[in-house]
């Protein structure tokens, strides 16, 4: 799996497990309903740190919170 895809499925599972639709988390990260659309849009490639860091920051929890998961130690390696 991509990088960008752990990142919006991590979101994704976060935002259920709280009970928060996506645009509750929009609003609570002071985004656009849009950003948060787009970065689950599988044809977009990515997703700024900035944007990231936000929606955490609307969850109210660390980027190390966040990256701290399974999924994303399981990644490949980007360089080949």
């Amino acid at each position: 799996m991509a990088v960008k895809d752990t990142v919006a499925n991590r979101f994704a599972e976060i935002c259920e497990a709280r009970k928060i639709k996506l645009n509750e988390l929009a609003t609570l990260a002071g985004v656009t309903p849009s950003t948060v659309y787009s970065m689950l849009d599988e044809r977009r490639r990515d997703v700024s740190i900035v944007t990231i860091k936000k929606l955490c920051d609307g969850l109210g929890i660390t980027l190390g919170e966040f990256f701290c998961a399974p999924e994303f130690d399981a990644l490949e390696q980007e360089i080949k």
